[in-house]
């Protein structure tokens, strides 16, 4: 039997410092107003994908809704909120996204960026893809993937970060967990056939 890690999504509850995972991907965070609140979206790449990313922001607190975006593309949004200023804080320099300096990649954040906007990448590896409107974020997020012990490649096409090797997926599948309710299970990590359990 294998232990828990103190890094793995089941290692404490949901809190709202896991939807961090989602800004890791396309997510985005913006104050409003005096700073006071902060809406945080996110345009998914599947919109299979809405209800099992909205099932796991609720967990943490924060309800989602579902909207179009102009170009129709599906996108979940939160209300302009209180108890976002200190993601918004954290992951934004000026009005721009950015990584916080020396921030530890957990297992609970990891699951919200696979659940978002990760996939196998056919080859035994997983991809978990970046922003690509972002990319002052892409070298802080490839550190932070390298201290949780899930050194990546960077892909350009994408782009993304690819986790390959027995060790490294095996790792992955610990820190992220079992599927998420209402998330495919084909989408999510796995190594030798298995998905995590």
């Amino acid at each position: 039997m294998s232990q828990l890690s103190m890094f793995s999504a089941e290692a404490r509850p949901p809190q709202v410092s896991d939807l961090a995972g989602l800004l890791c991907g396309p997510g985005q965070i913006a104050r409003f107003g005096a700073g006071d609140q902060a809406r945080l979206s996110i345009v998914l790449p599947d919109p299979a994908r809405a209800p099992a990313v909205a099932t796991a922001c609720a967990a943490t607190g924060i309800p989602v809704t579902t909207v179009r975006t102009e170009s129709g593309a599906l996108a979940l949004r939160t209300a302009f909120r209180c108890d976002l200023v200190g993601l918004a804080k954290a992951w934004m320099r000026d009005s721009a996204k950015c990584v916080p300096e020396g921030w530890q990649l957990d297992g609970a954040a990891l699951r919200m960026w696979a659940l978002a906007a990760g996939r196998p990448d056919g080859r035994g590896g997983y991809l978990l893809d970046l922003d690509p409107q972002a990319p002052e974020t892409h070298l802080p997020l490839i550190a932070a993937a390298t201290r949780a012990g899930l050194p990546p490649a960077r892909i350009g096409s994408g782009p993304a970060l690819r986790i390959s090797g027995t060790r490294r997926v095996a790792r992955l599948v610990e820190l992220v967990g079992p599927v998420p309710p209402g998330a495919a299970t084909a989408e999510w990590p796995r190594y030798w056939g298995r998905t995590a359990s």
